[in-house]
């Protein structure tokens, strides 16, 4: 299919491009199934991922294959870049443009026709890092009165 191509928007389409347009959280065909159900009940999931594999292909939507986790989508089609929690796993957009910077250095450097790039930044979201520091806090204080236990 030419990715210029738009495709026919049916009722079901609709709907998923409406439930992905509510939440910025870049959820899965599964997370999305359970959005879209409640106002399409009989839809399967099967359904859901199909036609999500179609918006993306006619860029409609963003597909995020994020290596070595469930594929996720973005309703913001256009060029930006993501970073995912190596924890939970929530992926978030980075308001960043490095697309023309990469794009002329790689044309300079090589004898390719550039038609893309994917970029993958990982990192621990705020929450797990909250998280992290309050149990290594609680680690500080088990140490400390384990420390002051051995000493009497």
């Amino acid at each position: 299919m030419d990715s210029k191509t738009k495709t026919r928007m049916t009722y079901q389409r609709q709907v998923i491009l409406e439930e992905l347009a509510k939440v910025t959280s870049h959820p899965t065909a599964y997370d999305l199934h359970k959005m879209v159900n409640k106002r399409l009940p009989k839809i399967s999931l099967g359904t859901v991922y199909r036609n999500l594999e179609l918006l993306s292909e006619s860029n409609e939507i963003q597909r995020l294959d994020v290596s070595g986790h469930q594929r996720r989508f973005d309703a913001n089609a256009k060029d930006h870049h993501h970073i995912r929690c190596i924890h939970c796993s929530r992926v978030d957009d980075l308001p960043i443009d490095t697309t023309s910077v990469l794009e002329d250095i790689v044309f300079r450097t090589s004898e390719y026709t550039v038609l893309g790039h994917k970029i993958e930044f990982y990192g621990i979201c705020p929450e797990c890092k909250v998280k992290e520091q309050k149990h290594q806090e609680k680690d500080d204080i088990s140490k400390d009165k384990n420390k002051s236990k051995t000493r009497r």
